[in-house]
């Protein structure tokens, strides 16, 4: 069953566009992350132009993220005063995003930002997570064989940062550190959000685990609650400034990503902390050596002049 989308100027198949949206919402609710890191390349894949996956694509990470929220937030896995932290600085970045996202569209150079953040941010985080996963998954087993438990470890070290002034205390996170930390994570999602059609969570996870020291189960949610506000700022912006929102595309993708979200969050109480962070280190990959392949096989589309070399 094929239906217009009039932004995007195609036709698409109403099914496939439910279950990429179902299968990003599972992703959402089982990770804490809004899922566009894999939907936006799912939808250039299809031929859905870049500029109008990144725009359509932050309108459906809202529905999923309160999806997964809320179930997340009845097993009291958010912690509210970090979130709203996060959501201040993302705010700030989200809206210089969206103003430099329309300066490099001005310029006919957008389509390849977008690549290139994703290459470059995927791979780096992708990796890293990977191998401390893995190197947890290890450390788990052998103290298992071995019957004995193994050593706890810190998963940040303090450094100066942690000495930076307005410091809060965050109970649900068992956190006291400077305000300013949180804040600066969230502006600079914010700023990937708007260009890359993301909600962030997959660098906002890894940073909150690694350098605020925020425990996997609460990073969780507190990260979905973030996503909410971000995104939907973006999502205003992008569409007001730029009209790059798709309102049928977004329609199809919400009411798929609201039901995977509750039915991913489910799942994620089932699986450990580095079971979690490994599975998400191997999709984050696989999806930056898609589009790593494609940038190399197919250069002509990404590299391509306007027609006649004007804009």
């Amino acid at each position: 069953m094929q239906i217009y989308l009039p932004i995007a100027e195609m036709s698409v198949n109403v099914f496939l566009i439910l279950g990429l949206g179902g299968g990003v919402g599972f992703m959402s609710g089982l990770f804490g992350v809004g899922g566009g890191f894999l939907m936006t390349p799912l939808l250039i894949f299809l031929g859905v132009p870049p500029t109008v996956a990144v725009g359509t694509e932050a309108n459906q990470i809202v529905a999923s993220s309160v999806s997964g929220v809320l179930a997340h937030w009845r097993r009291g896995n958010v912690d509210l005063r970090m979130g709203l932290i996060l959501t201040a600085g993302g705010f700030v970045g989200s809206t210089l995003g969206v103003f430099l996202f329309r300066w490099l569209r001005g310029l006919g150079q957008i389509d390849l930002v977008i690549s290139l953040c994703y290459i470059v941010f995927l791979g780096i985080v992708g990796s890293l997570m990977l191998v401390e996963s893995l190197q947890s998954l290890r450390t788990s087993r052998k103290a298992a064989a071995s019957g004995i438990a193994a050593p706890r470890r810190k998963l940040h070290q303090h450094t100066w940062v942690h000495g930076l002034p307005f410091k809060m205390r965050f109970r649900r996170s068992k956190l006291y550190i400077s305000a300013i930390l949180p804040a600066g994570i969230g502006l600079f999602v914010g700023i990937l959000a708007a260009i890359m059609g993301v909600g962030g969570g997959f660098i906002m996870v890894p940073a909150m685990i690694y350098l605020l020291g925020m425990p996997t189960a609460v990073v969780v949610g507190t990260s979905l609650f973030q996503i909410i506000f971000v995104t939907a700022n973006a999502t205003f912006l992008q569409s007001t400034m730029n009209h790059t929102v798709d309102v049928v595309l977004a329609l199809l993708l919400l009411l798929g990503g609201v039901i995977g979200a509750q039915v991913g969050a489910k799942a994620g109480a089932r699986l450990r902390g580095e079971q979690l962070r490994s599975l998400l280190a191997v999709m984050v990959l696989g999806v930056c050596g898609k589009l790593l392949f494609d940038m190399i096989v197919v250069p002509d589309e990404m590299f391509g002049i306007g027609a006649g070399g004007k804009h």
